[in-house]
């Protein structure tokens, strides 16, 4: 069956109240090199079911990878009875009604495939005979996905979104694999990407990286590439559910109980906010919900997804929200959204502006390891990864020592002095799960450097 074929008949099969199906069509392709030279390539299909049946208030939820025509009829009887079974759902609301059909609903699925690599491959065998002849290694991953998601339920939706993920990864090493640079970048089909740009790049931190200087744990004035911002920022937005906040749990929870919702948490008109029609990193325009959690909902699929301002000039405007947890906090329904945008005052400058105008500070590369410390206040602690560099009167002097560090990225907020140009960038910590995010770099006056780490 194709995946329309299957929606169909799984709803045909349900025997309860209502039924929701989603089928995800999945491809990936890949490039994988290490030292100058490609070493493993290939391709892989992927194909998942989940069914999610409704009786009375209660949800019964069955999901399997690689449905064979002759099992769905055992899956969504699994639903059913999971259905069946279960206690009443708080979150249990009528289903979405509505929503137009997508236009390309009954088109076929076409997965991505080697080929998406047409120009890249040979614009990375340039980089490597470039790094070769430079004396450094290149290691690192190109990868391109595609899935094609379909939704429909009993009550008439029939969506799909089709989203081409890509991402590359580069590490450069100096021959004797002392010296260590990470850059990445997120694209949609690997048109736009610079390897020779890129490249160049990493061949400039390592010549920096020639110098060694150490510096003892403290405050730091610290310039954060997009790449870091989006690391931070990523994880604030995951940790900005609502129900949380209603709880007591979080850093948005407001003393003496409800949501932090209308405060100010930066000083500068700072703005972080997502849209699923962004240029560059469009996503779902719809809720996909496999299953319910404390910010998402079973009941809550094919909603409507529209741009969002989660921060607006420094204000918290919104925090991830259900119908249910809505009527909760009597805020408005505002559901997660997969990319995310960062952006302060206009005529911001670049990294290269913001490193020319800094008198003594620290450029750091990229954050690894980000582990949460403290939900009340968003205290996480991670380290640095391959290049710290000291940046005396404008000019970036030589390498520093890797660092443990310590911040909230809220707190962090109300502390920036500087924010840069926007740019689309991948994360370095998180980019196996949310790949598309538009970030700043900024600047932290006091960014705390906890401890000394012998990581290299």
């Amino acid at each position: 069956m194709t995946p329309q074929e299957m929606v169909e008949k799984a709803l045909e099969l349900s025997a309860n109240d209502d039924c929701v199906v989603l089928v995800d069509e999945g491809s990936t392709a890949n490039l994988r090199f290490a030292g100058n030279t490609l070493t493993t390539n290939g391709v892989a299909r992927s194909s998942r079911v989940t069914v999610i049946s409704i009786a009375g208030g209660s949800a019964g939820v069955v999901s399997r990878s690689v449905v064979r025509d002759e099992q769905l009829a055992d899956v969504v009887a699994a639903a059913d009875a999971a259905a069946r079974d279960a206690q009443p759902a708080e979150d249990a609301r009528p289903l979405v009604e509505g929503v137009p059909e997508s236009p390309h609903w009954d088109s076929s699925v076409e997965p991505t495939d080697i080929g998406v690599f047409e120009g890249f491959a040979p614009a990375l065998g340039e980089a490597f005979a470039a790094a070769e002849a430079g004396g450094r290694k290149l290691y690192g991953f190109a990868e391109h996905s595609l899935n094609s998601a379909f939704l429909g339920t009993s009550t008439g939706l029939r969506l799909r979104h089709d989203q081409p993920t890509g991402r590359l990864e580069l590490n450069a090493k100096s021959a004797d694999l002392k010296r260590s640079a990470w850059t990445g970048v997120s694209t949609q089909d690997f048109t736009d990407v610079d390897v020779a740009a890129l490249d160049a790049s990493l061949a400039q931190r390592l010549e920096w990286a020639k110098t060694r200087v150490d510096l003892p744990a403290g405050r730091y004035e610290t310039l954060l590439p997009p790449s870091a911002v989006a690391d931070l920022m990523i994880y604030l937005f995951w940790s900005a559910g609502a129900r949380d906040a209603l709880d007591g749990r979080s850093v948005f929870s407001k003393p003496g109980g409800g949501t932090r919702v209308g405060e100010q948490l930066a000083t500068l008109p700072v703005t972080l906010s997502s849209d699923p029609g962004a240029a560059g990193i469009a996503c779902a325009p719809f809720v996909r919900a496999h299953a319910s959690s404390r910010e998402s909902s079973v009941f809550d699929n094919g909603l409507p997804l529209g741009p969002t301002d989660w921060i607006k000039d420094g204000t918290l405007e919104a925090l991830l929200q259900t119908r249910y947890s809505a009527e909760l906090s009597g805020l408005r329904v505002t559901p997660g959204i997969d990319n995310l945008i960062m952006s302060g005052p206009s005529g911001g400058g670049s990294l290269e502006d913001m490193i020319a105008s800094t008198r003594h500070g620290l450029l750091v590369t990229c954050l690894w390891y980000i582990r949460e410390v403290d939900p009340q206040t968003l205290l996480v602690t991670g380290l640095t990864r391959d290049g710290v560099y000291l940046v005396e009167h404008g000019e970036v002097v030589g390498e520093v020592n890797n660092f443990r560090f310590n911040e909230s990225p809220v707190d962090l907020l109300g502390r920036l002095s500087e924010v840069g140009a926007a740019e689309r960038t991948l994360p370095r910590e998180w980019n196996d799960y949310f790949q598309r995010t538009v970030m700043p770099p900024v600047r932290v006056p006091d960014f705390n450097m906890s401890t000394v780490s012998q990581a290299s």
